[in-house]
């Protein structure tokens, strides 16, 4: 069964609530920034122009849906004189950082504003007929009214989106909805002046980190840690999936596997409203979240509401249940694996969502397990690689992910920020598999999805097909916690730093501009503007000579000794398996895409750009995209048996 792909516009604002400010000071601040400078791979030193980028995010960062500020009130900061350039760069230099607490007073007021405006419009009409769209690339609103107008219009589109619910839903979501603004309003002027002041830095460190580039990030403890729960793809708590419904959290789903599903004790539906005895009604859903996480083999205690019978037998009745925390895989977001009957054998479809590892499992060896577990039950005749959407990890398993399916060589380079170039590479020549290989991309296909479909393109292993290119994201970070152990977050925060680009063996790096498909199977992203060239500040693309021949360069005599003269035999040649094939394949799909009515509806939809998401989602329940891909795949098995070239 091939998979349902659910389409969803997000208009989102990631903020990740903390119970109290990073544990922050101006001195403190000073001393990250400079850390930062020295990692980076472009800028060595605080500039005008850095600080100007500085400013900017900074308000965006406060009002990233310019729903507070009017353009009159931050002109001095966006259209700063050289006078306030210089202010701010010396406050960079010395720790005094009173440039941002004059915007943060400034946004206070704003707040009071915005306050009003929401008094006003409970009794104003709602506009109809508002699109998504026309929220895009906002510029900043010039007056009150304009404002107003904006908020009000913002609001309709939320309301619209609850029309096909019940009237108590649509009032929860309203509430929520307000309760989500007041809170982030307090982040910044609830509290002590302390606490505020920390507040301001944590944004202060944000904003300067992302002026950077477009990978460069700073993070708040909380931040920190959802940062490791995606990149490791688990976290130690009761596996349970919640929603907040103002009066408690609302139990959705249990993951399999969990402490909750092996207890059996907490069902769907139940209504959690206390965590080891503390109220959490009212309180924010991550804030909560927190209370419920906890050390693994640690007990947690949820009292919980739970509903029984129907109509007017229907009761609730309070339940306390003591819950033991363990560590908790998102195995849904790591590795999906199904096969896909042909002839008399079988098709494997691997869906990666991310390159992960942790102190048990990584990437490359679920998906070795996958392989190996299909061709014990099946004659395997074709992997897909569905790599579509999944935005990376971690560089090592991107390595060992490519040592899947090619020989020993080189399977990517890294140059620093000292324009050093390091050779990463596959030493163990041992593939699982050596037959058909596609790589599925989209646009959102980045950075270590990259590394993998464009070197297995350059070898000549792998052809890569789907949306016309990925993302563009050709550089890579380091973070100051170590994905693999589990330590414990800085109080002050962490950060995420570009140290330098990396290149595959053919010299390209996909920064900005992508891995070009060879076969082009558009998908629900195609028409999207989505992509590095589309974010703040990206670095330049460039290109290294190739490394198809590996003389081992780049080792001193003693790794060249240790990597041993075994290396040399059975490196990964050059391949011209699928050259023969390439143009009927291409001209097989194109015609199928062409006289496929559902396809050509939904390639219809996507080129309106503004499409009307429940159209293109009614086209895309079969995943029209994969299905094509898996039809490119009977071809060239069909194709290579007609040629006898097995």
């Amino acid at each position: 069964m091939l998979f349902r792909f659910t389409f969803l516009i997000f208009i989102l604002i990631f903020s990740v609530s903390e119970a109290k400010p990073p544990r922050l000071a101006p001195h403190i601040v000073k001393n990250k920034i400079e850390e930062i400078l020295k990692a980076h791979v472009s800028y060595k030193r605080w500039t005008a122009e850095l600080v100007d980028r500085t400013l900017k995010n900074f308000l965006d960062e406060l009002d990233p849906t310019k729903t507070y500020f009017v353009e009159e009130a931050i002109t001095k900061w966006l259209e700063p004189t050289p006078e306030t350039l210089q202010r701010a760069l010396d406050g960079f230099h010395t720790g005094d950082f009173s440039l941002f607490y004059d915007i943060h007073a400034a946004f206070a007021v704003a707040i009071d504003r915005r306050g009003e405006i929401e008094d006003k419009i409970l009794s104003m009409e709602l506009p109809k007929g508002v699109k998504s769209a026309e929220f895009k690339d906002l510029s900043w609103a010039t007056n009150d009214g304009e404002l107003l107008n904006r908020i009000l219009r913002i609001k309709a589109l939320q309301l619209d989106a609850t029309q096909k619910l019940a009237s108590e839903h649509q009032s929860r979501f309203i509430q929520r909805l307000q309760k989500g603004r007041i809170n982030r309003e307090q982040e910044f002027i609830g509290g002590t002046k302390e606490e505020q002041t920390r507040q301001t830095l944590s944004v202060v460190l944000k904003a300067a980190a992302s002026a950077l580039d477009a990978h460069t990030n700073y993070f708040t403890p909380k931040e920190a840690n959802q940062f490791m729960i995606q990149v490791q793809q688990r976290l130690f708590g009761i596996g349970a999936q919640l929603r907040d419904d103002l009066d408690g959290l609302s139990v959705v789903r249990i993951l399999e596997n969990s402490p909750a599903s092996l207890s059996n004790k907490l069902k769907i539906n139940d209504k959690i409203i206390a965590v080891n005895q503390e109220s959490i009604i009212g309180m924010e859903i991550t804030e909560a979240v927190e209370l419920i996480r906890g050390e693994q083999g640690s007990s947690v205690l949820l009292t919980i509401l739970r509903q029984s019978g129907d109509g007017e037998e229907r009761k609730s009745e309070t339940l306390e249940i003591a819950l033991v925390r363990n560590e908790v895989i998102l195995e849904e977001t790591r590795l999906e694996s199904v096969i896909e009957p042909y002839g008399d054998g079988v098709i494997a479809i691997l869906k990666l969502y991310s390159f992960y590892q942790d102190q048990n499992n990584c990437s490359a060896s679920d998906i070795r397990k996958a392989i190996e577990e299909i061709e014990k039950e099946h004659a395997l005749k074709g992997v897909i690689l569905d790599l579509r959407s999944n935005a990376g990890g971690l560089l090592a398993q991107a390595v060992s992910v490519t040592g899947l399916f090619i020989n020993k060589g080189i399977v990517v380079s890294i140059k620093d920020h000292l324009g050093k170039i390091q050779h990463l590479r596959e030493v163990e020549g041992t593939p699982v598999w050596q037959g058909p290989l596609f790589c599925l991309v989209n646009r959102a296909s980045a950075s270590a999805a990259e590394i993998v479909s464009q070197t297995l393109q350059d070898y000549g292993r792998a052809i890569v097909l789907g949306d016309a290119h990925t993302f563009g994201k050709g550089s890579f970070q380091t973070f100051t916690l170590e994905p693999h152990n589990s330590p414990k977050v800085n109080s002050q925060g962490e950060y995420k730093v570009t140290r330098g680009k990396y290149y595959t063996v053919s010299g390209k790096s996909p920064q900005l501009i992508g891995v070009a498909s060879e076969i082009v199977i558009p998908g629900i992203l195609s028409e999207l503007d989505i992509g590095e060239a589309f974010a703040k500040f990206p670095l330049e693309n460039d290109s290294i000579p190739p490394n198809f021949e590996d003389d081992l360069s780049d080792l001193s005599p003693f790794h060249k000794m240790q990597l041993g003269s075994m290396y040399k035999y059975h490196q990964q040649e050059r391949l011209t398996t699928y050259e023969p094939y390439i143009k009927k394949l291409n001209y097989n799909s194109t015609m199928r895409i062409e006289r496929n009515k559902n396809y050509q509806g939904f390639l219809k939809e996507l080129a309106q750009k503004n499409f009307d998401a429940e159209s293109v989602n009614l086209f895309a329940q079969t995943d029209l995209q994969l299905i094509e891909t898996l039809n490119v795949m009977k071809d060239l098995i069909l194709l290579r048996e007609l040629k006898g070239d097995l």
